[in-house]
């Protein structure tokens, strides 16, 4: 009887183990692969923190996932399946993105709600109202396989600060939003209307995103240093369908630079954008100045310039393309932009999709008019470019004057006589170099 006790007993043991074994084993298969496992906290146990974990509105649930993840895995996945249903993630107002955060965008479509009017994606340490951000640090936003960031399918706002919105497509300086006349509303676009909105962070990356109808800038950082951005699709044309209506939404730019920006590296990015698919500026706009946090502003800090820590500098473009213009490098009165370096820009019309204004007006635009008083002499100096095809109205367009640049190797198909055009006196500007930049007969 005794042993009859025993052997049950050593079999009931080592069925245990087995169970205990296999239960382990799985639960590591499914950490590998990234999935849920059922009844664990989140934050426990090395579990991957989705806002599937958790309740609420879509926004909510992000908000929640990532102040989960905030000082434990300090990451978050977002997969392609929404519990709630479906396979878009609808935002209703902007998701706020801390220090040491990466959010991993797993094959999913992320969308502005039609009653959103507000980025989808903001550092957190800037906002309206906010009139002393500090920094934010290593902050990241990868995506795997297709992932796919939208505008509204019926935007409240869209266009700039200087933007009216307007149910119809009439002329002058407005944009299409849903708000328009409607009483107590801001009538006028903003920062909020841009898709990304970054500032004040030391190190940032983007990767592998295609974003979609943005209703402003796509990507807009300021004052933003050691930045990697590659891999990413715009398709961001002018117009629009809003309920089977062509409507006119403006300043859809790709990527944007503004003040004090340094430290960047852009490459592999490919467009239909209605404006600049690169837009690098610093700006010495007085007295038109906003100051942090100004919700009337296009930009959520500071408009005024400060001094060479709010210059531009230190940039590397590389393996570019876009329907219209490709990379604008623009300053204005003592502000600076230095030490820029691009090779492989290509801007070419697209048949199946109407360029802005008529046409592009440059590949590469250095200096710019019209954004306070004109560059000082020399402000915009150690632009390098090569490797650049375009067939708009320009290949170059220098509006500046410049000093100690070069550019190289460009094919021009465009109206222009030359393949570099001058809207400056040439004898303002100082070393200059031009070595093989062609004009040939456009091809049929």
């Amino acid at each position: 009887m005794f042993r009859i006790k025993l052997r049950g007993t050593f079999f009931f043991l080592l069925l245990q183990c087995c169970i205990l074994q296999i239960q382990t084993s799985a639960g590591k298969e499914l950490k590998k692969a990234g999935k849920i496992v059922p009844g664990l906290e989140p934050s426990k146990a090395g579990a991957v923190i989705t806002p599937n974990n958790f309740k609420g509105t879509d926004a909510e649930r992000i908000q929640k996932a990532i102040n989960a993840a905030k000082g434990k895995s300090n990451k978050v996945v977002i997969p392609m399946q929404n519990s709630k249903g479906g396979n878009i993630w609808k935002i209703d107002r902007a998701i706020l993105l801390p220090s040491n955060m990466s959010l991993i965008l797993d094959n999913c479509i992320i969308q502005l709600s039609d009653s959103c009017r507000d980025n989808m994606f903001r550092s957190d340490n800037v906002g309206a109202g906010i009139t002393d951000p500090a920094w934010n640090y290593n902050i990241s936003i990868i995506g795997i396989g297709d992932v796919q960031l939208r505008g509204a399918d019926n935007p409240r706002s869209t266009g700039d600060a200087y933007r009216t919105l307007t149910l119809t497509n009439e002329k002058g300086r407005v944009s299409y939003g849903s708000d328009a006349g409607k009483e107590g509303i801001k009538q006028k676009g903003d920062w909020r209307n841009n898709m990304i909105q970054i500032a004040k962070v030391d190190g940032f990356k983007l990767k592998n995103i295609t974003i979609k109808n943005s209703h402003a800038w796509a990507i807009s950082f300021e004052r933003t240093i050691n930045v990697e951005l590659s891999a990413l699709r715009f398709i961001n044309p002018e117009y629009i369908q809003v309920n089977g209506t062509e409507v006119k939404t403006y300043n859809k730019d790709g990527i944007n630079l503004r003040h004090g920006c340094k430290y960047f590296r852009i490459d592999n990015i490919t467009g239909i954008n209605g404006d600049d698919l690169i837009a690098l500026s610093s700006l010495d706009a007085a007295p038109y100045y906003h100051t942090n946090g100004d919700i009337n502003s296009y930009q959520v800090t500071s408009t005024r310039w400060a001094g060479p820590e709010d210059d531009t500098e230190q940039v590397f473009i590389t393996n570019c393309q876009t329907n219209y213009t490709g990379v604008a490098i623009r300053a204005s009165d003592n502000a600076s932009i230095h030490h820029v370096y691009i090779n492989g820009v290509i801007t070419k019309a697209r048949p199946d999709t109407p360029p802005p204004y008529g046409g592009s007006p440059y590949t590469v635009l250095v200096g710019g008019r019209g954004y306070g008083d004109n560059s000082v002499r020399g402000k915009i100096n150690n632009i390098y470019a090569t490797n650049l095809f375009g067939d708009g109205k320009s290949l170059i367009l220098v509006e500046s004057q410049v000093s100690d640049c070069q550019f190289i190797n460009g094919m021009y198909t465009g109206t222009a006589p030359d393949a570099i055009t001058y809207n400056v006196d040439k004898k303002t500007t100082t070393n200059i170099t031009e070595v093989n930049l062609i004009k040939v007969a456009k091809s049929q």
